[in-house]
């Protein structure tokens, strides 16, 4: 049996809302992409939002329409996809980690109040694997230290903290719409807003610095930030398709519980206070490295991913200006790191792949280190001990 790490959840009803932009002979942004919009700002509970070509563009639209720029600092996590960053790089400003709180997976807001000082200007939670970072928290750590908030909720469409979709806490929220989100166009990226002045200037930077297309004169610097309404008529139908997709993925989060439950060594991350849990991936802690054990996986034909490399760590980033304390300051993305995989979670997983999956795990948890090294490398344990 093989099982893939993803795929993403489309079909005939994604490849049939295609056919009506070209029935209207418009396939540029139009009017998909204005009924997209609406109903992602209706989800979400913003009153703007606009559309980016992906998740990272987003994030520096996000970060432009504040007015970060040079010699402007930004907190991002230890612990995220390196696009946070690179966005935060993008706009000229410099992005400053903080490690994680090691079971929450989040941003750790004791040692963020380290970092502070005058160049100081934004935080950027990202809501990591479908849970919210606690943001009655760090809005409140925010408003004291005088910080913008932009909200990295790549993985976080339909996840909420006390009821409020992520995203719409802070001054920006960014979402991605990339093959293996919760839903997808292939491509692309949305920014919210709920302040008027922040969405004009995310509509002048994203339309080569105009309000509205079909005129050409520019009042500011602009660029263009736009998608396809072929995009967006995929985004309408993966919309109608959310509820069953979260269905899906929280069925198969309680089969993965289910069938590693009371197994030691593990721990399956899971939302805590009053995040909802809508699993992007299902990701699991171990008492033990995994290397060993991911290639006992692979060697079964099942796809993991570890979980993301510590942006300290980057070799893009060792030399920048970007650290604030010693790198052993972040032990706990480095031991996350070492110590994570994701598991196969997609929507059309089935059950006994599931089970096949955790029974091939349970398998590789009952060897010790030396005795799963060896099987991998086809070697005797006995000759190896020896």
């Amino acid at each position: 049996m093989k099982v893939n790490q993803f795929q993403p959840y489309i079909g005939k009803e994604e490849y049939e809302s295609i056919k009506e932009c070209f029935d209207a002979n418009w396939i540029t942004e139009g009017p998909k992409a204005k009924e997209f919009s609406e109903k992602l700002c209706k989800l979400i509970g913003c009153k703007y939002g606009v559309f980016a070509p992906n998740g990272t563009l987003s994030i520096y639209l996000g970060l432009k329409a504040l007015g970060i720029g040079p010699g402007d600092e930004v907190i991002v996590p230890d612990f995220t996809f390196i696009a946070s960053a690179n966005a935060v790089e993008m706009v000229g400003a410099t992005p400053v980690f903080v490690d994680i709180d090691k079971d929450t997976l989040h941003i750790d807001l004791e040692k963020c109040a380290d970092v502070v000082n005058k160049n100081t200007k934004a935080i950027m939670p990202v809501h990591i694997y479908g849970t919210a970072v606690n943001m009655d928290s760090l809005m409140k750590f925010a408003q004291l230290h005088k910080l913008k908030v932009i909200e990295d909720a790549a993985q976080a469409i339909g996840v909420t903290w006390n009821g409020t979709h992520c995203g719409s806490f802070g001054d920006v929220g960014s979402f991605s719409f990339f093959a293996d989100k919760t839903i997808t166009t292939g491509e692309g990226g949305f920014v919210c807003t709920n302040d008027e002045t922040i969405y004009k200037q995310l509509l002048y930077i994203r339309n080569q610095g105009r309000l509205n297309r079909g005129s050409f004169e520019h009042p500011e610097i602009g660029y263009n930030f736009r998608m396809t309404d072929i995009q967006c008529a995929i985004g309408l139908t993966q919309l109608k398709k959310l509820d069953t997709i979260i269905e899906k993925k929280q069925t198969i989060l309680q089969i993965y519980k289910n069938n590693l439950h009371g197994v030691n060594g593990i721990k399956i991350i899971e939302p805590v206070g009053n995040s909802n849990h809508i699993p992007f991936r299902v990701a699991i802690l171990f008492d033990r490295k995994i290397t060993e054990i991911m290639n006992y996986l692979s060697n079964s034909e099942i796809e993991t991913r570890t979980f993301f490399y510590p942006i300290h760590k980057q070799p893009c980033y060792i030399s920048c200006n970007c650290l604030k304390n010693n790198c052993s300051d972040f032990p706990n993305s480095t031991y996350v790191y070492e110590h994570g995989l994701c598991m196969p979670s997609y929507p059309e997983l089935k059950e006994s792949e599931i089970i096949y999956v955790c029974d091939k795990l349970k398998e590789s948890l009952h060897m010790n280190e030396n005795e799963l090294y060896c099987f991998n490398n086809n070697l005797d344990p006995y000759m190896q001990m020896k």
